[in-house]
């Protein structure tokens, strides 16, 4: 990618972005600092020079990766805000939402969550994502104080039980399974945040018989 930010023309046999989805493969199967540019290379049935066309550096390939997960879940938290409505309908929304990325984009989120902090471009990473859990605590504090979800939990507990969950997902999610994406998301909510919802009106008449 250029100063610029503009996609540089490809050449025979990998554009930029198969050449990244290559990488991030070797990344995740190799560890990023034990794969160089002639691992890649080997992999990619090319020489280094024509990978240093599509990318300047091996730190750029692993920021663009990250760019990639980081950019579809703050998107995620975006439309959830646009959306407004109740803190926890919101929640819902951005928990289903982090799930159809976490699968939609699997080695891109496996990735960054192997992130250590190691270079610059893992440290700017993990900003982002620390970014990212503040906004998910701030919503679910919000829901707490709305009365929508149980107040007895911390919220930066809520937080990390759930997406720990969610995190988990990436260790035994295989893309083809029995269940889609919508299907996955249902099931984090059943788990997750049903627990955590204050039973409406109609519902504690019940529970009192």
């Amino acid at each position: 990618m250029s100063q610029n930010g503009t996609l540089r023309r490809g050449r025979p046999g990998y554009d930029q972005q198969g050449i990244l989805e290559v990488a991030v493969a070797a990344f995740n199967q190799y560890g990023y600092d034990a794969t160089s540019m002639g691992v890649l290379a080997d992999r990619l049935g090319l020489s280094k020079s024509a990978i240093y066309h599509h990318f300047a550096s091996k730190d750029e390939i692993l920021e663009r990766a990250l760019d990639d997960a980081l950019s579809a879940l703050e998107g995620v938290l975006a439309d959830a805000d646009a959306a407004r409505g109740r803190a926890a309908d919101r929640l819902d929304q951005v928990l289903r939402g982090a799930v159809h990325v976490l699968v939609d984009k699997l080695p891109y989120v496996t990735l960054l969550l192997r992130v250590r902090g190691n270079t610059e471009v893992e440290r700017r990473a993990l900003a982002r994502r620390r970014a990212f859990d503040r906004a998910i605590i701030a919503l679910v504090e919000e829901a707490q104080a709305e009365g929508t979800l149980r107040s007895d939990i911390d919220a930066s507990v809520v937080s990390r039980l759930v997406f720990g969950m969610i995190n988990s997902i990436v260790e035994w999610y295989r893309t083809g399974g029995k269940e889609d994406a919508d299907r996955l998301a249902d099931d984090v909510i059943a788990v997750a945040l049903d627990g955590l919802r204050m039973p409406t009106s109609n519902r504690i008449e019940e529970l009192l018989g």
